[in-house]
């Protein structure tokens, strides 16, 4: 799997997105998007060639990881929601004061994307961002898986 990851094109970008934070982390909403393909038992299963997204709430602990590779371990996330989604430091962080709140919504995809990763560069990205937003997300936690 290494070996096939080393070889694998990505795709180049002219310039990287970046915005730096407008006010301290104390006072910013943060959200989760993980790319462990999780989802609520009432929610439709990611398929090999999703490349849609799942909002979760804030709430949600009974989730499914639909990761379907025989290469993935997933005794991690069966023993503990946090090692993909760590929703329960999140709220420990805004517990604390070090960051402001949780946000009311989180994110997941499928980690297996196109190549290209058009579909989700252009449209469920995009789509997923108008969620966030809406949301008054300040700041975004990535889980890749």
């Amino acid at each position: 799997m290494r070996a096939l990851a080393s070889g694998m094109d990505v795709p180049a970008f002219d310039d990287t997105p970046f915005t730096p934070l407008r006010k301290p982390l104390s006072e910013c909403r943060v959200a989760i998007v993980t790319t462990a393909s999780l989802h609520r038992p009432d929610q439709e299963r990611f398929s090999q060639a999703d490349t849609g997204f799942r909002a979760l709430d804030r709430n949600d602990r009974e989730l499914i990881m639909g990761h379907w590779s025989p290469n993935f371990d997933h005794s991690g996330f069966q023993i503990d929601l946090n090692v993909v989604y760590p929703i329960d430091r999140l709220e420990e962080l805004a517990a604390e004061g070090v960051i402001g709140e949780v946000a009311p919504h989180h994110y997941a995809f499928a980690g297996n994307q196109p190549d290209t990763v058009s579909e989700i560069r252009l449209d469920t990205g995009p789509q997923c961002a108008v969620q966030l937003a809406a949301d008054a997300v300040d700041v975004v936690l990535l889980t890749p898986v």
